[in-house]
């Protein structure tokens, strides 16, 4: 289908955004209408419309919308925790539930990397999560992360909780004010990644299980008030005793 593109490759669009126009020849009827489902995209009056909150994805000739509910948007200085995709010989490929796949240059974890003498597998392999920050990122490429800061790098033990990125405010709260219970109350070490993944250490595995579901209960209700409260009678019922003072 031969399109003149209204909107650049990466930009974010919302529902009914005009994307494109299609060549007269090629489009339907005139008032015709037209869904791909799986672009999220639809066809009306010759022109291509989003039907979704989304990413564009240009390519060969072909306009599609990457919904961004359940997906991270990239942010320089944003920190992540990410799950290594794929080893190269230079770098290791992190999935960070975006739309981009995230390098992790081997010269940021191997000081005088030599890609004839390190085996990266060594040091990350596939399935390794590891604490990052986005050292840099636009849209003419993709996110680049660095393991170079106090508390950053492999992740060694605790759980990873995943969640809806959109709902890590809702976690963190205002000026902290969720996040500062679920550490107090649980005693536990909490890293939140922006991206949906947070870290967790605690001291046993009941603790451990009480916070993953209050952690869910928030991203459930994210929406409605009196959460924290909530969430508060809900530890305290769980854990008793247990609880931090």
């Amino acid at each position: 289908m031969d399109l003149k593109i209204l909107v650049a490759d990466r930009q974010i669009v919302r529902p009914g955004d005009c994307l494109a126009l299609l060549e007269k020849e090629e489009a339907p009827p005139e008032g015709g209408f037209k869904y791909f489902p799986d672009r999220h995209v639809y066809i009306l009056n010759n022109k291509v419309y989003s039907d979704i909150v989304g990413l564009v994805s240009v390519e060969g000739g072909t306009i599609t919308v990457i919904p961004l509910e359940g997906v991270y948007f990239p942010r320089k200085d944003d920190i992540v925790i990410g799950v290594i995709s794929d080893v190269g010989i230079s770098q290791w490929i992190v999935d960070i539930k975006a739309p981009y796949k995230a390098i992790l240059p081997a010269s940021d974890v191997i000081e005088g990397f030599n890609p004839v003498v390190h085996n990266l597998r060594s040091y990350l392999n596939i399935g390794d999560y590891v604490l990052a920050k986005i050292a840099i990122f636009d849209r003419l490429r993709d996110p680049v992360l660095t393991t170079r800061g106090k508390g950053l790098g492999k992740i060694l033990e605790g759980f990873v909780i995943d969640i809806k990125p959109s709902k890590v405010a809702r976690v963190i709260g205002k000026r902290g004010s969720m996040l500062n219970v679920l550490t107090t109350m649980t005693r536990c070490e909490i890293v939140v990644g922006l991206n949906g993944l947070i870290w967790a250490k605690c001291p046993d595995e009941q603790t451990l299980n009480a916070l993953v579901r209050a952690v869910k209960l928030i991203e459930a209700k994210a929406h409605m008030k009196g959460l924290t409260e909530e969430v508060k009678l809900y530890l305290e019922a769980v854990l008793g005793g247990k609880r931090g003072q």
